[in-house]
C-alpha cells in the first residue's frame, strides 16, 4: 500500500472524534497539564500563522499526554467584535449568522489539522450561555468597586464608530480600519485596573516562564515611577495646580506650568483676558488629535500662554501658566511642571517659546551659562541656585526635598503609574451588553443575577451614525426598573471584547455548567494554564487584563492561584518572500491547499520543522515538499522493517549501533520537546534516524531490534505527524492507539560508545585520527598515542614539550 494520506487523515480524524480520545476527566491519581493556545476570531479561514500556533500546543499536549500527564487542551472561539458588524452592514448579513457560519467552517478546518482537542469543552463568547457569565463577572467587579462610570475624553473612530483603547490606536489611526482617530467626550464604564498595578508590576518576578521581553513590555506600560506630588497656586484666584514629578531636585528650576488643553482651569483662567479666543481656538485644533500623535517624540510639541501666572512654593517665583498638546488630563495630574534646564522635551519647549531657562543642577566643578545651552543637562550633578539645597549631590537631594516638601506641608511623596484604568464600553451591537439599568428614580440600577443574560436582539438596524444601533432597539432600550418598578432603560453600550477573553480558560475546566461558572473543585484541579501559546500582539492587552481580572477573581474568593498562565511562548511570525502574509502582497498560502497537496502531517511537520517557534519562519515550497518525502520515506521504512520483526534477540553484529542510534534519538527528542521547546531539531533528529536506519537495514539485525527501533520511530514521530504514526503503527497489529502509549525511555548504557576517534594534532595541526576504548584515563590516552606508529613521523627530531587533552576529542602535542 503506497502512503494515501487523504484516507489515512479522515479515517483517523473520524475514529479519534468518535472514540473521544482526547477527552479530559479530572482524575487526582495522574499529574495535571493544562495546555492553551490563544483561542481565534472566527474570520472564517485559518491562516499559517494559526496552524503554527496550533500545531506547537499539540505536539505539548500530545508529548505531555504520552508522558503521563492528564491533559486539558480545549478550544474555542473569541467570537465578539467589529467585523461581524461590518459584514453586517456590507452584506446584509445578520452578525450572529456570519459568525456561526465563520465558526463551523473554521472547525473543520481544525479537524482536518488532527488537533488534539477536547471538543466536547468547545465555548464561543457569543453564546448566550457563555456570556451571561461574563455579564455575571461584570457585576462581580461593580460590586468590588472594580467597575465604575465616567466621563472622560476618549479615542473615537468615526469610521467604525466606537471608541479605542489606547492601545488599538496605531501612529493616530483605527488599528483595524486605518481611519484617523479622533477625541469624544463621552460617559464610559472603567474597570479599576490601576488598583492592581503594583501587584500586576510586583508579580512579573514570579512568572520565570514567561518570555522577558514580554515581561519588560508589561512593566513599560505599567510605568511605575516614585516621587513627590504638590501644587503650584495660581495667582489671584489661588485655585491649586497639582503637578507630580520625579525630579524634586529641579524644582527651583521650573519656569512655567503646562495644563493639559481639556483640563477645566484652562478655560477658567483664560475667561476675560486677551488670551481667550485663542487659547478656544487651540483647544479645537487639539480636540482633533489622540493621545498617541500627542506623547509622540516625533510630534512637534505646541503650545500657549493662557494670560495667567502661579505661584512656586518652594521660592514665591511667579511663573506663566501654559497649555500644551504634549500634557494629557488623563496621565497623572493633567499638568506639568517646566524645568527646561534639565529636561530635553521642556528645553525644546522653552527655546521655541523663548522661555526663561535656570540652571539648578550643575557638573562637579563646572559652572553651565543657560545662554549658552545647546540642550538640557540631565546628568548627575550638584544643586545650585536651590536656597538651602544648594551644594548637595542632586540623587541625594531628591529625598531630601521630599521630606523637606513633607515637612512644611507643600506636598507629599507618590508612587504614580502610567496605567490607566481600562475603559470597557463600546458603542457597538456585536458585543455582550452591559447589565446595567438606568432609573429616573433609582439611578444606577444594576441587573439582578436571575434576570442574566441581558440578550442581544436578533434585529437592530446597521447604520453607523456614532451611536450604538442598541440605541433604536425599542424593546431592548425600554425595561423596568428592577427596584422601583417603573419605566427604566438599558445600558446600550457592550463591553469590550478583551472582557470575554479575559476568563475563558476558567470555563474550559467546566464548559457546559448552566448554574455557575465553574464548578470551584474543577477550576482548582485544572489551574493555572501550565502552558500558554500565542501571539507576542497580545503581551500587553490580553495578558495584562488575564492577569488582572485573575487577580480580582482571586481577591472574590472565587480563584485560588495569583497567576493565571504559568509558562508562555510567543511564537513568531509565518513569512513568505520575508514579508509577514497578506492578501494585499499577494503572498499569502492556504492551509487548505497545502493539507489537499500533502495532507495535515506535512502542513504540521514543515512549520514545526522549518524554524524555532519563537523565531519568525519564512515559507519555503520545497520545504514543504522535502517534508511530504521524509513522510514517505518513514512509511517505506517502516512497511520494510516490520515484515522482519520477531522476538529473536541474537546479538547481531549491527544491533548495538541500531540501538545506540535509537536510544541517541529518543534523549535529544525527549530533552528538545520537555526542556526547550526546539521542535525543528527535534525533528532532525529524527530526521537522522530515518537515514541511519535506511544504511543499516542492509545488515543483519535482531527482530527485537527491529522491533524496538520501528516502535521508538513512530512513538517519537507521533506528536509532530499524528496520522501517518498512528496507521503505521496499527498496520503492526497495534489495537491501542499510539496517542495512548507511553513516551519511551532512554538507556544511557545503550548510548555509551564502545570506542571513541580521538583527533590527534602537532602543534595544532591535525595529523590523524584514532580510536580508542570509551572511557579511558587521560593517563591512557597520553600512553596510546605517543606510541602510536602514526606519529612517530610527525615528531622525528623534536622535543615534546607539553601534550594536551580535551577528554573523548581530541590530543594535541606541542613539539619544538
Amino acid at each position: 500500500m503506497n502512503y494515501d494520506f487523504k484516507a489515512i487523515e479522515s479515517k483517523w480524524q473520524k475514529y479519534w472524534e468518535e472514540q473521544k480520545l482526547y477527552r479530559a476527566v479530572e482524575d487526582s491519581a495522574k499529574p495535571k497539564y493544562y495546555c492553551l493556545e490563544m483561542f481565534p476570531y472566527p474570520s472564517g479561514k485559518l491562516h499559517m500563522g494559526h496552524v503554527r500556533n496550533y500545531s506547537i500546543g499539540d505536539v505539548v499536549a500530545r508529548f505531555k499526554r504520552m508522558n503521563g500527564y492528564n491533559v486539558l487542551h480545549p478550544m474555542g472561539w473569541d467570537a465578539f467584535g467589529l467585523p461581524a458588524e461590518n459584514a453586517a452592514i456590507k452584506h446584509g448579513i445578520p452578525p450572529a449568522k456570519w459568525t456561526w457560519d465563520n465558526i463551523e467552517n473554521m472547525r473543520n478546518q481544525l479537524k482536518s489539522l488532527g488537533l488534539s482537542y477536547d471538543w466536547d469543552r468547545e465555548i464561543a463568547t457569543c453564546h448566550p450561555e457563555y456570556y451571561k457569565w461574563t455579564q455575571w463577572f461584570f457585576l462581580k467587579l461593580y460590586k468590588m468597586g472594580l467597575a465604575y462610570r465616567k466621563k472622560s475624553f476618549v479615542n473615537w473612530c468615526p469610521s467604525c464608530a466606537t471608541v479605542l483603547a489606547n492601545e488599538q490606536v496605531v501612529d493616530g489611526r483605527c488599528e483595524r480600519c486605518g481611519a484617523e482617530v479622533g477625541k469624544k467626550d463621552l460617559e464610559q464604564w472603567f474597570f479599576k485596573i490601576t488598583k492592581y498595578a503594583d501587584e500586576l508590576l510586583k508579580d512579573l518576578k514570579n512568572l520565570p516562564g514567561w518570555p522577558d521581553k514580554v515581561k519588560i513590555m508589561q512593566e513599560n506600560w505599567i510605568g511605575r515611577s516614585e516621587g513627590v506630588e504638590f501644587s503650584f497656586t495660581v495667582e489671584g484666584s489661588g485655585d491649586k495646580i497639582p503637578v507630580f514629578t520625579t525630579r524634586p531636585d529641579t524644582v527651583y528650576g521650573v519656569s512655567y506650568v503646562v495644563l493639559a488643553p481639556e483640563h477645566p482651569l484652562v478655560k477658567k483662567l483664560s475667561s476675560g483676558t486677551p488670551q481667550e479666543n485663542a487659547v478656544k481656538e487651540f483647544q479645537k485644533k487639539i480636540e482633533k488629535l489622540n493621545e498617541v500623535a500627542r506623547t509622540s517624540t516625533e510630534t512637534e510639541k505646541e503650545g500657549l500662554f493662557i494670560g495667567a501666572y502661579a505661584i512656586n512654593p518652594m521660592n514665591g517665583e511667579k511663573i506663566p501658566i501654559w497649555t500644551a498638546n504634549y500634557v494629557l488630563l488623563e496621565y497623572g495630574t493633567g499638568a506639568v511642571m517646566g524645568v527646561p534646564a534639565h529636561d530635553q522635551r521642556d528645553f525644546e519647549f522653552a527655546k521655541k517659546y523663548k522661555l526663561p531657562i535656570k540652571v539648578v543642577v550643575s557638573p562637579p566643578g563646572k559652572v553651565i551659562d543657560a545662554e549658552s545651552m545647546t540642550e538640557a543637562y540631565v546628568e548627575r550633578g550638584i544643586l545650585v541656585n536651590s536656597d538651602e539645597f544648594s551644594g548637595m549631590d542632586n540623587i541625594d537631594a531628591i529625598e531630601a526635598v521630599i521630606k523637606y516638601m513633607e515637612q512644611k506641608g507643600i506636598g507629599k511623596a507618590k508612587v504614580n503609574y502610567k496605567l490607566r484604568d481600562w475603559l470597557i464600553s463600546r458603542q457597538r451591537y456585536w458585543g455582550a451588553p452591559i447589565p446595567i439599568i438606568y432609573c429616573e428614580k433609582c439611578g444606577v440600577v444594576p441587573v439582578p443575577e436571575e434576570e442574566l443574560p441581558v440578550m442581544l436582539p436578533p434585529d437592530v438596524e446597521f447604520n453607523p451614525r456614532g451611536t450604538s444601533p442598541l440605541l433604536e432597539c425599542e424593546e431592548f432600550l425600554n425595561t423596568t426598573c428592577p427596584k422601583c418598578g417603573g419605566p427604566a432603560r438599558r445600558e446600550t453600550d457592550t463591553m469590550d471584547t478583551f472582557m470575554c477573553s479575559s476568563w475563558y480558560y476558567y470555563r474550559y475546566t467546566d464548559a457546559r455548567n448552566a448554574q455557575k461558572p465553574f464548578d470551584e473543585k474543577k477550576l482548582d484541579y485544572w489551574m493555572p494554564v501550565d502552558q500558554y501559546i500565542g501571539g507576542v500582539e497580545h503581551a500587553i492587552l490580553h495578558l495584562m487584563y488575564s492577569r488582572f481580572f485573575n487577580k480580582a477573581m482571586r481577591d472574590a474568593g472565587l480563584v485560588h492561584v495569583d497567576e493565571p498562565f504559568v509558562n508562555l511562548l510567543t511564537q513568531g511570525m509565518v513569512l513568505k518572500d520575508g514579508a509577514k502574509m497578506s492578501k494585499s502582497l499577494g503572498n499569502v498560502v492556504s492551509p487548505e491547499d497545502i493539507i489537499d497537496k500533502y495532507g495535515a502531517d506535512t502542513a504540521r511537520l514543515f512549520i514545526l520543522f522549518a524554524s524555532p517557534p519563537e523565531r519568525d519562519l519564512e515559507w519555503s515550497d520545497q520545504g514543504v515538499e522535502g517534508c511530504f518525502r521524509f513522510l514517505q520515506r518513514v512509511w517505506r521504512l517502516v512497511e520494510e522493517l516490520s515484515s522482519r520483526i520477531n522476538d529473536e534477540d541474537a546479538g547481531l553484529k549491527a544491533d548495538k549501533a541500531v540501538r545506540r542510534l535509537v536510544h541517541k534519538t529518543i534523549k535529544k527528542v525527549t530533552l528538545d520537546i520537555s526542556e526547550r521547546f526546539n521542535f525543528n531539531t527535534a525533528i532532525s533528529a529524527i530526521m537522522e534516524m530515518v537515514n541511519g536506519l535506511y544504511a543499516a537495514k542492509e545488515q543483519e539485525i535482531s527482530g527485537v531490534v527491529l522491533k524496538e527501533a520501528v516502535e521508538s520511530l513512530l512513538l517519537l514521530l507521533a506528536p509532530f505527524a499524528p496520522h501517518i504514526t498512528e496507521e503505521l503503527w496499527s498496520r503492526m497489529g497495534k489495537k491501542q492507539s499510539i496517542h495512548l502509549m507511553p513516551w519511551p525511555k532512554y538507556s544511557e548504557e545503550a548510548i555509551a560508545e564502545e570506542e571513541v576517534e580521538i583527533v590527534v594534532q602537532v602543534n595544532g595541526k591535525l595529523k590523524f585520527k584514532i580510536s580508542l576504548p570509551a572511557g579511558i584515563s587521560d593517563e591512557e590516552v597520553k600512553r596510546q598515542v605517543l606510541d602510536s606508529e602514526k606519529l612517530k613521523p610527525h615528531i622525528q627530531g623534536k622535543n615534546i614539550m607539553r601534550v594536551i587533552i580535551v577528554p573523548g576529542k581530541l590530543v594535541n602535542i606541542v613539539a619544538k
